[in-house]
């Protein structure tokens, strides 16, 4: 038997009454998900603990099957592990967005911000800037480290973990009330504006109608993780398929491999179809059990409060990675399970996350059965089954139990 996870980023949401008082997932165009519906069991899960932020980082810690009251950390300590960043135990992980704030005349602290992504800024171009970022700011306390895209580092040595605000909760609001109140951290943050604004590539990038990255935001502190291993907590060995830090460095920490997909960058137009063919190659040609596929862009979409772009996301989750999987493993002749859903809602109306509980389908092909529902948010709700403790899911799904 043959596992694969195919979580959609954010892909769960509210209502919405410009499309009939659908959601997304609901709206959207999905056949191979309502096909597999049909002969699946589908539900209500909870993956954010109570108490605990609504982030990918506790939702997929528990998708995984790690309890994130157990083994959470901080969110950009589990990306140091992908940048491969050895941390000593009195080091302080700080994620280091490069976003844009506007460019009026008012003091930095009356900014307002404007794009948690910076026009989704391309890794190179974000390693342009960051390297302008350390000449100035980079010292023995803090080390900074290029990720991917708009996602960076910061190490803090001998710091400790300081409340942050993360700037995709705040768009469109002025950041005086959600800056550090560490000074250390409040001062690069604006010096940083400095530096970059005026930078010769935000120059260009602003000629071509692109957000100027002009700012770092510092959040998701959190000390060195500690993971059991996926394989020894499971019996399963494993593959990662992931664009993002986050995921990449769960997967180090789980001893999962990752796997690089030329074309995966966590956007919109990310390679749906190398993504999904990675993991039959993983299953079939390497043999391994498990396939993790994580897939960003219907989160990005939300935060961008684009509803053609969120539906536009999912279908293609639907039609370039499901099918793409589907179909792999069973001109393979595979028997295998498939567990399609998200982390958490991204709601478009607010363009953050929220701890909703959300909708998983659990498909097994050696099984026969017959539903009349599709898989979204209310079919879920109805079909009467509900898990409260999301990482409980996983060994459900693995047969584990």
């Amino acid at each position: 038997m043959k596992y694969v996870v195919v979580l959609g980023d954010g892909m769960a949401d509210e209502p919405i009454e410009e499309i009939g008082n659908k959601t997304p997932l609901e709206y959207a165009k999905t056949p191979c998900m309502d096909e597999l519906s049909k002969k699946a069991r589908i539900g209500l899960v909870h993956t954010i603990p109570d108490g605990m932020n609504p982030g990918s980082d506790t939702a997929n810690l528990a998708v995984i099957g790690y309890n994130p009251r157990k083994y959470y950390t901080g969110r950009s300590p589990l990306e140091a592990l992908s940048i491969g960043v050895d941390m000593k135990d009195t080091d302080i992980a700080i994620r280091c967005n490069i976003v844009t704030v506007s460019e009026d005349d008012l003091p930095y602290e009356q900014k307002t911000i404007i794009d948690h992504s910076s026009s989704e800024i391309s890794t190179e171009d974000a390693a342009v800037l960051l390297e302008a970022v350390q000449k100035e700011l980079q010292n023995e306390m803090f080390q900074y480290y290029v990720g991917t895209s708009y996602r960076h580092l910061l190490i803090w040595d001998k710091g400790k973990v300081a409340d942050l605000t993360p700037p995709h909760d705040i768009l469109g609001k002025v950041i005086n009330d959600y800056l550090p109140k560490e000074n250390l951290l409040k001062d690069m943050m604006k010096k940083s504006y400095d530096i970059l604004n005026e930078h010769p590539l935000n120059i260009e990038r602003a000629k071509k109608g692109l957000n100027k990255a002009n700012s770092i935001w510092f959040w998701g502190a959190g000390t060195k993780p500690v993971l059991d291993s996926f394989e020894e907590k499971t019996g399963k060995t494993g593959v990662m398929i992931s664009a993002v830090d986050l995921l990449k460095g769960i997967a180090v920490g789980a001893g999962l491999k990752n796997i690089e997909v030329k074309g995966a960058d966590g956007t919109l137009h990310t390679n749906y179809e190398g993504k999904a063919q990675a993991a039959v190659d993983a299953l079939v040609k390497e043999d391994y059990d498990f396939a993790y596929i994580h897939v960003e862009a219907p989160d990005e979409m939300g935060h961008q409060g684009s509803l053609e772009r969120k539906l536009q996301a999912i279908e293609s989750l639907d039609s370039k990675v499901i099918r793409v999987v589907k179909e792999g493993l069973e001109k393979a002749g595979a028997d295998y399970r498939m567990l399609i859903m998200p982390d958490h809602p991204t709601p478009i109306a607010i363009r953050t996350h929220t701890s909703n509980p959300v909708p998983y389908l659990l498909y097994d092909s050696t099984k026969e059965e017959t539903h009349d529902w599709n898989y979204n948010e209310k079919d879920a709700k109805l079909s009467g089954n509900y898990l409260e403790e999301g990482y409980t899911l996983l060994s459900e799904f693995l047969e584990n139990r």
